[in-house]
């Protein structure tokens, strides 16, 4: 099967996997089981709810089917 969408698809959930890791790190540096510092725990937190909601609209959004 080669079909686009399939690809589309794994796309999307990666980038919300990767979003959930880098919330789940920064939850980690927040509280200290990780050695980072705090800011970096807050942006790991930002970035990741960025990749969790709004990287996949973007995508879905991009790859839209064209209206005829």
């Amino acid at each position: 099967m080669n079909d686009p969408a399939m690809g589309r698809h794994f796309a999307i959930v990666a980038v919300r996997f990767t979003g959930i890791a880098f919330i789940l790190l920064g939850i980690l540096a927040l509280r200290g089981a990780i050695d980072l510092a705090d800011g970096v725990g807050y942006v790991l937190i930002a970035v990741g709810l960025l990749e969790v909601f709004l990287v996949p609209m973007i995508l879905v959004r991009r790859w839209r089917t064209p209206r005829q």
